[in-house]
C-alpha cells in the first residue's frame, strides 16, 4: 500500500551528506521506493542545487567541513525560494542541545545515525503528507468561491487531518527534547551523588578524627608545659588556637555544602521522574520547587544577584494523582514562557529607572475543592494581547522571533493538562498588566477516560 502511494506521487529529495557511503545508501533506498533523489557532497552545492531547482523536501547532513547543516539551514530559511521547503536533519550528534540547535534553525525533524530505513521512510512521508496536504487546503480554499456548500466539508476533513499531523508532529519534536533533557538531567544527578555521598560520609569520621587529635594535642600540652624551641616556633607558626577554633566551622561549612549538593540532586531526579511515567500520587509544590531550580540559572545574574524575582503562595495541598514526569513538563513550560516575558519585556524597554517594577514571577497554590486544585503562575510582563490568547495553545503558534520558539510547548502543556489529566489550563491577561497561566487538576485521575494509550507521543 505504502509503495504504491509513493509511485502516484513523484516527490523530489535532495540528500546532503559529505560520507560518500551515506550518501549512496540514502540515495538508492529512496529511489527504490519511487523518489526522485539528487544527491551532493557539501553545503554550497546544496544550496545551489536547492535554488536552481528547489526540492520537496531535504535530508541534510550536520558535520561538514567549510559548511555545517545548521549554517546551510539557515541560509535556505533566509531566501525565499527555499524558505518553504522542510528539512530533516540527520547526525551522529546526540545531545539535547545539537537537537534542540536544530529545531531553533528551521528543522523540521531530526534522525540520528545510525538510521533505519523504516524509520527514514516514516518520517519523509510524514513532511511529505504535511505538504500535500496544505497544499490541497489551499486549493479547495479557492474553489470554495464557486461552490462553498459543496467543498466545505471536504476542507474541513483536510484541516482537521492536517491539524492530526501537526499535533503528532509537534508531540515527537517535544516528546524528543523532554526525553533527552530528562536523562542528561538523571545522568548528571546519578554523577553527582556518588561522590558527594562518599564526601558527606566521610566528614562524620572527620570531625572525630580531628577532634581525637586536638585532645591530644592539648594534653601534650598539659604534661610537658615546656615545649621545645622547634616545636614553640612550629606552634607559633601555625596558630594553634586559631586552628582549633577555626577547624570545627570548616567542617561544619563542608557538611552545609554537602548537604546543599544533596538537596540539588534530590531536586534533579524529581524534575526527571524517569521512574515515574506511570500514574502515581505526588506532592505538586516539590515538582514547582524541582522546576524552579532548574531555571536558577535565569532567575539570577552572573554574580549571582536575583534579576527576577519569584513570590511562593503555597497552599497545603493533597498528594495529587498525576503523571508526574508530564506535569513538570507543563511547570517547565509556563515558567520558561513568564522568564521570556519578562526578559524580552527588559530587553525592549528604552529606559529603565529605579521606579520600574522588579520583574516579578508569582506562584499560588489552591485548594479549590474537595476534588480540585489549581495551579496559577503570574507575571508582572507585558502582558498578552486578545487575539494573542485566543491562538496562545495552537500547535506552532509563537510570538517569538524566528529561531527562538517553534510555538510547542502551550500546545503540549494543554494535551497533558486537559487531554491527558482532566483539567483546565486557561491564560488571563491584560496588556501591560501581565498574565497569569491557570492550571486546575482534579485530586483523582480519572483512568476510565485517559487510558495510558492516549499518552502516546507525550
Amino acid at each position: 500500500m505504502r509503495s504504491h502511494h509513493l509511485k502516484s506521487y513523484l516527490a523530489n529529495l535532495l540528500v546532503v551528506d559529505d560520507t560518500p557511503d551515506n550518501l549512496r545508501l540514502l540515495s538508492t533506498m529512496l529511489s527504490n521506493k519511487g523518489y526522485k533523489v539528487r544527491g551532493v557532497i557539501n553545503g554550497e552545492m546544496a544550496l545551489k542545487a536547492a535554488r536552481s531547482t528547489p526540492p520537496d523536501l531535504i535530508l541534510l547532513d550536520i558535520t561538514m567541513p567549510q559548511m555545517n547543516g545548521y549554517e546551510v539551514c539557515q541560509h535556505l530559511k533566509a531566501d525565499a525560494r527555499t524558505s518553504s521547503i522542510p528539512v530533516i536533519f540527520l547526525s551522529a550528534l546526540d545531545r539535547v542541545l545539537d537537537k534542540v540547535k536544530a529545531f531553533a534553525v528551521g528543522g523540521v525533524d531530526y534522525i540520528t545515525k545510525p538510521f533505519h530505513l523504516e524509520e527514514v521512510l516514516a518520517r519523509v512521508e510524514n513532511q511529505l503528507t504535511i505538504q500535500r496536504l496544505q497544499k490541497k487546503l489551499h486549493e479547495q480554499n479557492a474553489r470554495l468561491q464557486e461552490s462553498e456548500a459543496k467543498e466545505r466539508e471536504k476542507s474541513q476533513q483536510l484541516e482537521l487531518a492536517l491539524q492530526q499531523l501537526q499535533n503528532a508532529q509537534a508531540q515527537l519534536i517535544q516528546s524528543e527534547k523532554m526525553s533527552s533533557l530528562g536523562n542528561v538531567v538523571a545522568g548528571v544527578a546519578h554523577e553527582i551523588n556518588n561522590p558527594i555521598s562518599f564526601i558527606k560520609g566521610n566528614l562524620c569520621p572527620v570531625t572525630e578524627y580531628t577532634q581525637d587529635l586536638l585532645r591530644l594535642v592539648q594534653l601534650y600540652a598539659e604534661d610537658f608545659p615546656n615545649p621545645t624551641a622547634a616545636i614553640q616556633e612550629q606552634l607559633e607558626a601555625m596558630d594553634l588556637t586559631f586552628l582549633k577554633n577555626d577547624l570545627p566551622k570548616l567542617i561544619a561549612s563542608m557538611s552545609v555544602g554537602a548537604d546543599r549538593i544533596e538537596e540539588i540532586v534530590h531536586s534533579l531526579r524529581n524534575f526527571s521522574r524517569l521512574d515515574e511515567a506511570e500514574l502515581k500520587a505526588v506532592d505538586i509544590h516539590e515538582g514547582l520547587e524541582s522546576t524552579l531550580m532548574i531555571l536558577q540559572h535565569r532567575l539570577k545574574d552572573e554574580a549571582d544577584q536575583t534579576i527576577i524575582k519569584v513570590v511562593k503562595e503555597y497552599e497545603p495541598l493533597p498528594k495529587i494523582e498525576c503523571y508526574a514526569g508530564q506535569m513538570n513538563q507543563v511547570f517547565m513550560n509556563v515558567l520558561t514562557n513568564a522568564i521570556d516575558a519578562l526578559q524580552s519585556e527588559k530587553s525592549t524597554a528604552n529606559d529603565v529607572d529605579d521606579s520600574s517594577p522588579i520583574p516579578t514571577i508569582t506562584i499560588c497554590t489552591k485548594l479549590l475543592s474537595d476534588w480540585q486544585v489549581g495551579i496559577y503562575i503570574t507575571d508582572n510582563g507585558p502582558g498578552i494581547t486578545e487575539d494573542i490568547q485566543q491562538r496562545i495553545f495552537e500547535p506552532f503558534f509563537t510570538t517569538k522571533e524566528v529561531g527562538q520558539g517553534k510555538g510547542l510547548g502551550l500546545s503540549i502543556s494543554y494535551a497533558i493538562v486537559v487531554e491527558n489529566h482532566g483539567g483546565q489550563l486557561r491564560c488571563l491577561s491584560v496588556p501591560d498588566r501581565g498574565a497569569t497561566l491557570e492550571i486546575e487538576i482534579p485530586i483523582h485521575h480519572s483512568k476510565k477516560h485517559f487510558s495510558k494509550e492516549d499518552l502516546t507521543g507525550l
